[in-house]
């Protein structure tokens, strides 16, 4: 027999287990979800087990953060737009408030030996966390001999041939949307009537308002400061970036790498690795790392400081997140037709066999820059440089770091925040090296 259903909350009660999730919500995407799951389905019984699932299965198929998508999702679901407003929100802000701290005191004064030690251990961390996704990404993904090619290309497109990352992600939709057409529709299980009646006016209203309130501070730095000014700049490409990037977190960290470190210059790959241990360790979205760029990019620009971090910072913050207010306001109620189409489907599992490749360039890329002390840059046929490592100047000691973090997470699933923290002690020992 089956439970039934908690009544559905106040505002209040909501706002109190939102900001619970948002305070405990570390490991990453799959430890947020696996919350809420606990949170709003098991001990609160305010949401059922199809509608969570279903709600997933959603928030999966849109690009950006698909954790902070899901506790939208659920608060919108209990308490309309007020609770998805709520839930959103509390989800990010906790993390937020810290990564912001610990990046200023980062920047001011992470250049202190003892600072740069702690920070040489958490750089190999890293190395750790990505091998640990890799794991788990290609448990779920790799079904099959066409998702291992389409893997394969995918990183070869990224890592060899410098292909742009949008055009690697819009070749695995089509790829997915051609094979779709030869597989079964999905078996979906029936699930209540939904909290919302789908409605094309609605969901236009909801797209235009949600979307010029994400608009708003990027067209008011574009008219206030011009088009080339850092923080229009940083409101253009986290824009981009919410629309573009699928899969996850770590997907996120190669189009990251692409534009923010090598186009732009707005800091280095270690500095990038750092704040991705930073946003590793504090609760909230592994994604609050772009919140870490966009602090670097105003306090690393001619003429920046504390304040132009700080608005960068924010901006990068409100692009990264006020578009998931969009796609769970307008099409949430639309979304149960998605779960029945083929091509939705068919499109989930390219995308996601390819993000197996793009985390694996991650690796690459993060892997020669903290595993080994030199690069060599080899020329490629079609014009463009490749920078492979110097496996004359490996670092022994960060491999040794990265090694032991990986064993940790993989074999013997460690809390990440107490990996983060062995690490880190660690890296100390780089300083009688």
């Amino acid at each position: 027999m089956t439970e039934a259903a908690a009544p559905s909350p106040s505002l209040k009660e909501l706002a109190s287990a939102s900001f619970r999730v948002g305070c405990l919500g570390f490991g990453g995407p799959a430890g947020q979800i696996a919350l809420m799951h606990r949170v709003f389905v098991e001990e609160k019984r305010w949401i059922g087990e199809a509608e969570y699932l279903h709600a997933l299965n959603y928030c999966m198929l849109l690009p950006g953060p698909e954790a902070q998508q899901l506790a939208t999702y659920a608060g919108w679901r209990l308490r309309g737009v007020t609770g998805g407003v709520i839930a959103g929100l509390l989800f990010v802000l906790p993390g937020a408030l810290v990564v912001f701290v610990l990046t200023w005191l980062y920047a001011a004064w992470g250049t202190l030996p003892v600072v740069a030690a702690l920070f040489y251990g958490v750089k190999a961390a890293v190395i750790g966390f990505i091998l640990e996704a890799l794991v788990k990404v290609g448990r779920r993904a790799l079904k099959g001999p066409q998702d291992i090619a389409l893997a394969a290309a995918a990183f070869l497109g990224l890592f060899l041939f410098q292909m742009p990352f949008p055009l690697v992600i819009g070749l695995a939709a089509a790829i997915g949307l051609i094979r779709s057409l030869s597989q079964p529709r999905p078996a979906t299980a029936a699930l209540p009537i939904p909290a919302e009646k789908a409605s094309a006016a609605r969901a236009l209203k909801a797209a235009a308002s949600w979307g010029a309130l994400w608009f708003a501070p990027l067209i008011a730095a574009m008219v206030m400061l011009g088009p080339d000014h850092v923080l229009t700049k940083v409101g253009v490409f986290f824009s981009k970036l919410a629309v573009l990037t699928f899969g996850g977190a770590y997907t996120v960290l190669a189009y990251l790498q692409q534009q923010a470190v090598e186009a732009e210059g707005w800091l280095t790959a270690p500095q990038m690795i750092d704040g991705l241990g930073l946003a590793e360790t504090t609760p909230g979205p592994l994604v609050l790392v772009n919140q870490f760029v966009g602090f670097m990019a105003g306090w690393q620009t001619e003429g920046g400081g504390l304040w132009l971090a700080a608005a960068a910072a924010l901006m990068a913050s409100w692009c990264t997140f006020a578009p998931s207010f969009v796609w769970i306001f307008a099409g949430a109620p639309f979304s149960e037709g998605l779960r029945r189409s083929r091509a939705a489907a068919g499109i989930l599992q390219a995308i996601t066999a390819a993000v197996f490749g793009i985390i694996a360039k991650v690796a690459a890329v993060f892997g020669m820059a903290v595993l080994f002390r030199g690069a060599i840059n080899t020329p490629l046929p079609w014009g463009s440089h490749l920078s492979l490592p110097d496996l004359t100047q490996p670092d022994l000691l960060a491999m040794v770091i990265a090694a032991g973090a990986a064993i940790a997470l993989i074999r013997y699933k460690v809390n990440i925040v107490l990996v983060v923290l062995g690490c880190a002690l660690a890296g100390l020992l780089s300083l009688w090296m």
